[in-house]
């Protein structure tokens, strides 16, 4: 009987392993080509794909809202999947997968992960009380952060909490049908039960969300997030950035989706229902009301908004939950195989007047106490050519638009078009799209992009972003500006136990600058950056990942500033125990800031890290992932980065006397 239960806890934990490793495989590869990622909302993702790994989808009865949970997928993949449903029935086999227009045997080899082949007569029924109780699974989950330094807030007693992070996660799924859970999160500084913080966790995500229950597509209650077309009136969903691999660029997971990341800022409060009006319409509605974070001036206007989610000293404390934001909106839309057509309606109220201080870059900011966004996205298909976009207006007529045309060849190559126009006075505080700048505001581009086989084992990925900014920006004290942003991406694999890649990026940007001796000037900001890596498996028990990064940057004129790093992760997944272990250590050496690089590292689930250095030193990290029963897994993540320029790190507040930065986390994880 022992040895009975050490088999399957050895079985489930290789399962669960596996499910983390192939998503965070998956994560890594979609996030590197993104510069400008949010860790928040990669964490959501990050969840999702864990979740999908361990329960699949069928792929008999897949919808096109479930397919794009794959950030993997393009839109058209997507409908070539749906196609082939349609045309040749429901399959027989996953071998068939590779039978859909356009396969490739990467995307195929991903797609197996998340999803299998039911039954044919097998039929979608309605979950019942009893069927969610008896088959539904519960996951909690608790992780704690522990600094082994200290920092000078804590010394002096600013930060009114302890250094310890931790949080709390109750999530209980029913299928993909049902979810429910809450997350519990207190940042580090942050008073528990304590001080102005009676409630405990700083912060508290709870959230109901059902899908497939008659005409109703979706149902969110409590915290959710939204994305209709482009993200030209509303998106605070997951979205790639102009530098995600091209052939995912136009993969945005439409409609209403459940919150549950640590993140506290972006996501609605409320409720949100979609609604099949026939087969190819549906309605969308929603509605949210939430305090937020916000700087209020003297007089009562709103000067900034707070992002961070920090309430650890008392400058933090008189900026929480100073305002209130309602938002009310609907979305109409068509779905069709040749053309999808869609219209966003949102409308904001603040309850204090938004006034930042005024200068130059924010003339054109949001700027009083209600938004209103209108929106019109399309997609049209014929043949091998897709063209999609979205224009949208607020209440004083600025426009936002952003429209793509793709090019699908029969040499597996895809091409890709893509036109962006916001103009300088578009406002609205929901939206957010693809561009150079961190808002849907004072931005047009033009994009080309390819992406496909060059020879036999190398894929090639390459783009070209050229981008015009007509009005000031912050740190850039001068309008009219422009730039380029261009990258190549060489991927070699000659078989499925190793791949070597390469890639080189390009840019040219227009900041302000101050050389020695000289009058502050508005000049391009040059950055090149260069990263070489090969991963391989030398067994069904260990792999490698060997990478060189490197970059140079300079102001046009001026001296240039250096960097490299070199890494080398180990994973090791015993065959006779239910433990892996992955070790990584990075060795790096960057004249300053300016040269900073960055190393991918794996953590904890539901998490990960992506660490800049500068400066000279060393980083090793390591987690072990240990199954102690079938229901219960621990995980622990060790990390130090020792530096041997400097005996300060940081600076202010968070400011760690010595040249050493270590951290623990540690999660706990319960499954019923």
């Amino acid at each position: 009987m022992k040895r009975l239960i050490f088999i399957f806890s050895l079985g489930f934990f290789t399962f669960v392993m596996q499910a983390q490793n192939v998503v965070e495989n998956v994560v890594q590869q979609l996030m590197e080509w993104d510069e400008g990622f949010d860790a928040a909302v990669w964490e959501e993702r990050l969840e999702e794909l864990s979740h999908l790994h361990e329960q699949p989808l069928d792929i008999n009865t897949i919808s096109k809202q479930q397919l794009e949970l794959f950030p993997f997928l393009s839109s058209r993949m997507i409908e070539n999947i749906l196609y082939y449903l349609y045309k040749y029935g429901p399959m027989k086999t996953d071998k068939e997968l590779m039978m859909v227009e356009d396969m490739d045997l990467e995307t195929c080899a991903l797609l197996r992960q998340f999803v299998y082949v039911g039954e044919v007569a097998e039929k979608i029924h309605q979950p019942s009380l009893g069927n969610m109780l008896r088959h539904g699974r519960h996951d909690v989950s608790t992780r704690l952060d522990v600094p082994l330094y200290e920092r000078r807030g804590y010394k002096e007693g600013v930060y009114e909490g302890s250094s310890l992070a931790h949080n709390v996660r109750y999530q209980f799924h029913y299928s993909d049908r049902v979810m429910a859970g809450v997350t519990a999160a207190k940042d580090a500084g942050e008073p528990f039960f304590a001080g102005r913080n009676t409630k405990g966790y700083d912060s508290y995500s709870p959230y109901l969300y059902l899908r497939g229950f008659g005409r109703i597509k979706a149902l969110a209650l409590g915290n959710y997030r939204l994305n209709y077309g482009y993200g030209m009136v509303v998106n605070n969903n997951f979205s790639m950035g102009k530098t995600s691999m091209l052939s995912t660029l136009d993969n945005r997971a439409q409609g209403i989706r459940k919150h549950s990341s640590t993140d506290e800022y972006n996501y609605l409060q409320g409720g949100a229902l979609s609604y099949a009006l026939g087969r190819r319409w549906s309605a969308d509605v929603f509605y949210s009301n939430r305090l937020m974070d916000g700087n209020l001036s003297d007089t009562g206007e709103i000067t900034s908004i707070k992002k961070d989610g920090l309430h650890r000293r008392d400058l933090e404390w008189e900026k929480h939950n100073t305002f209130r934001s309602e938002v009310l909106g609907g979305n109409v839309a068509y779905d069709g195989r040749w053309v999808d057509v869609g219209a966003t309606v949102a409308y904001q109220h603040l309850d204090h007047r938004l006034d930042p201080t005024p200068h130059d870059y924010n003339r054109y900011y949001a700027r009083g106490n209600d938004f209103l966004n209108v929106g019109v996205n399309y997609r049209a298909v014929w043949r091998r050519l897709t063209l999609q976009g979205e224009t949208a207006a607020d209440k004083e007529g600025h426009l936002a638009m952003i429209n793509t045309l793709r090019l699908n060849c029969i040499s597996d190559w895809q091409l890709m078009l893509m036109q962006r126009y916001y103009e300088a006075a578009y406002a609205s505080l929901l939206a957010r799209g693809v561009g150079e700048g961190s808002s849907v505001q004072n931005e047009s581009g033009v994009y080309v992009g390819a992406e496909g086989k060059l020879m036999r084992y190398v894929r090639a990925s390459v783009y070209a972003d050229c981008f015009y900014f007509p009005w000031y920006r912050y740190q850039v004290s001068k309008k009219a500006t422009t730039g380029f942003d261009g990258g190549i991406q060489l991927t070699y694999k000659p078989r499925p136990m190793f791949s070597l890649l390469t890639r080189y990026r390009y840019k040219r940007k227009h900041h302000d600058h101050t050389p020695e001796d000289a009058d502050k000037a508005t000049i391009p900001f040059i950055t090149q950056r260069l990263k070489v890596q090969a991963d391989y498996r030398l067994s069904s028990c260990l792999t490698l990942r060997s990478n060189v990064d490197a970059s140079h940057t300079h102001y046009d004129g001026c001296p240039s500033s250096v960097g490299w790093l070199l890494g080398q992760s180990v994973g090791y997944g015993s065959t006779q125990l239910p433990l892996q272990v992955d070790v990584s250590f990075a060795w790096f050496d960057a004249d300053d800031y300016d040269s900073r690089l960055y190393a991918y590292e794996r953590g904890v689930l539901y998490s990960f890290s992506v660490p800049s250095f500068y400066g000279e030193g060393h980083r090793i990290s390591g987690v072990v992932r240990w199954a102690i029963t079938p229901h219960v897994i621990l995980q622990v993540k060790v990390a130090t980065t020792h530096y041997r320029d400097r005996d300060v790190i940081g600076s202010g507040y968070d400011r760690i006397a010595g040249s050493d930065k270590s951290d623990v986390n540690c999660l706990l994880r319960l499954k019923l």
